[in-house]
């Protein structure tokens, strides 16, 4: 009898569809590459400038995911938009201390190769990229057999930034009476969906029939980049804080230095309709502040002298508003008030 050869693609990894998916990826890094020196994809690792502005200049790099909003859109079957939330998750987070992203990889992780749902992940990917100004440099394609079910995937991000060292917001620029803005989100953005999801279950809800949670529900994350950024230029932000995952509380006295507090008025804040829908469903006012941004995606810190210049930064629907100020106190930061969720 003749003995089985084995081989890797009958172990389930399809090297070839590997292989155009990073032919694929190399036409569009060409495409949006513009006046770059360097081709990175296909090679080991990604080789890129230093920008020469800079006098002192300090490499700056987070790395995030989007958690489980990713079966959410494994339930639409729509993945054109999370590559825009995997690139928002970190470079929303370089800004707080002033940097500029300059550099993206992604890594994708698959039960099995589909090139057209991988395609449509990237492409959102590069859009996030163009977004937020940053060049997508690389990334890995994992087709991981019998670790993912049939279906299944999951992605992460890093993203690596550069600010000047004399220009870093740093926790020492804040002072009392220091004004605490907050910046819309355009909705849940990438937290909290596995208590949307566990919400979804137990209702029984199948929003894939329900026009405004199908389009609430996989809105991509609101980049913040450039108005951050134009903020520094114009030397109008003492500090800031993105709003991720542990809510105002969590995020904001992240930032702030000992002696001092984040006096928050949460009847101040301009909630949305998903979130006021998800409080409706049996969702207390503790646990919806730690767990999702509530209509708050971004917070700033400025001088009361700065307030009437910040607006201009901003589209009428991110426009920043008051919520607070700093005060002496040896609590970092004190919520008062209720938000109202009618």
């Amino acid at each position: 009898m003749k003995k089985e050869k084995f081989t890797y693609e009958k172990s389930g990894v399809n090297i070839n569809a590997a292989d155009n998916f990073v032919k694929f990826i190399s036409s569009i890094s060409t495409k949006n590459k513009g006046k770059k020196k360097f081709q990175n994809i296909g090679g080991f690792g990604s080789i890129s400038n230093i920008p020469k502005d800079i006098k002192k200049p300090k490499i700056v790099a987070c790395t995030d995911g989007v958690g489980t909003k990713v079966e959410i859109a494994n339930t639409l079957n729509k993945f054109d938009t999370i590559g825009i939330d995997l690139v928002a998750m970190s470079v929303n987070d370089l800004i707080v201390q002033g940097a500029k992203p300059l550099l993206f990889l992604d890594y994708i992780s698959i039960n099995k190769i589909d090139l057209k749902k991988l395609k449509s992940i990237l492409k959102g990917i590069v859009k996030g990229c163009k977004i937020s100004n940053c060049e997508l440099v690389g990334g890995e394609t994992a087709e991981m057999p019998g670790t993912y079910a049939k279906g299944k995937f999951d992605i992460a991000g890093f993203a690596v930034g550069i600010v000047d060292g004399n220009k870093i917001l740093d926790k020492k620029n804040i002072k009392k009476n220091d004004l605490i803005l907050a910046v819309p989100s355009n909705g849940i953005h990438s937290n909290g969906y596995s208590l949307v999801r566990y919400v979804l279950k137990k209702n029984n809800i199948n929003f894939k029939n329900n026009k405004f949670l199908k389009k609430e529900l996989i809105k991509p994350t609101k980049i913040y980049v450039n108005e951050i950024l134009n903020l520094i230029k114009n030397k109008l932000l003492n500090s800031c804080a993105n709003i991720t995952g542990g809510g105002l509380e969590d995020n904001i006295k992240r930032v702030i230095p000992d002696g001092l507090s984040a006096d928050i008025d949460l009847d101040k804040i301009k909630t949305k309709k998903i979130f006021k829908w998800l409080k409706q469903n049996n969702i207390n006012d503790e646990e919806m502040l730690k767990t999702f941004n509530c209509g708050v995606g971004f917070c700033l810190i400025i001088k009361p002298q700065n307030l009437k210049k910040i607006s201009k930064f901003f589209s009428k629907e991110f426009e920043p508003y008051v919520i607070g100020k700093i005060t002496l106190s040896k609590k970092k930061i004190k919520l008062n008030g209720k938000i109202d969720w009618s």
